[in-house]
């Protein structure tokens, strides 16, 4: 079973808007850090967002923040990630984690090139982005 299905990934043009969904999968999120992260393949994984749940505090890399949002819905145990304004170099796989009692310090760290362990990973949704 998988802890973290995501969806929402496709092919947009440049310019447009992506909303991503990370669902968790027969467990609450409360307590977690939910953190997004993007792949390129023969690259470094980054981390885009995270959210600390427990209070909806929102982190952001360089490259998505005032672009990007990741919100949640508690009611669902889903983790949004909404791209807008798209551009080339958003392309790739996205990835959603989920950390259990990492604290607001640590969540912010995954959007840093230090993130924190993150015990679960969903199985990734494909962003293609054309001009």
């Amino acid at each position: 079973q998988v802890p973290l299905v995501e969806s929402g990934g496709g092919s947009v043009q440049a310019g447009g808007s992506l909303r991503l969904s990370c669902a968790a999968d027969g467990y609450t999120f409360i307590s977690h850090c939910i953190g997004w992260f993007r792949q390129v393949q023969g690259k470094e994984r980054e981390g885009v967002a995270s959210i600390y749940t427990s209070s909806a505090t929102t982190y952001y890399s360089g490259r998505a923040q005032g672009r990007f949002t990741i919100s949640q819905d508690d009611s669902k145990a889903t983790t949004y990630l909404d791209l807008n304004n798209i551009k080339s170099e958003d392309a790739g796989m996205y990835y959603c984690a989920s950390a259990w009692l990492v604290g607001p310090t640590d969540c912010s760290r995954a959007v840093t090139r230090s993130p924190p362990d993150f015990d679960h990973w969903g199985q990734g949704t494909q962003v293609t982005v054309s001009s």
